[in-house]
């Protein structure tokens, strides 16, 4: 089950095509390290990829 904070940002990257960590704190006002949490279950759970590397690291939807 995802919270709400995933939740928007699945719909967000339905509408941009990807999300950044910086994106993702912003959208849902929270902190870096929330952000990672929700970020890190949801590649989990396989809803998101990670793309990129280092800094350059966004979102896409999963699999």
């Amino acid at each position: 089950m995802l919270n709400d904070r995933q939740q928007k940002a699945l719909d967000y990257i339905n509408e941009r095509g990807r999300i950044t960590n910086k994106e993702y704190v912003k959208l849902n006002k929270i902190s870096r390290e929330t952000a990672k949490r929700d970020l890190s279950d949801l590649l989990e759970k396989r809803f998101l990829k990670i793309m990129g590397k280092g800094r350059s690291v966004f979102y896409v939807i999963g699999p």
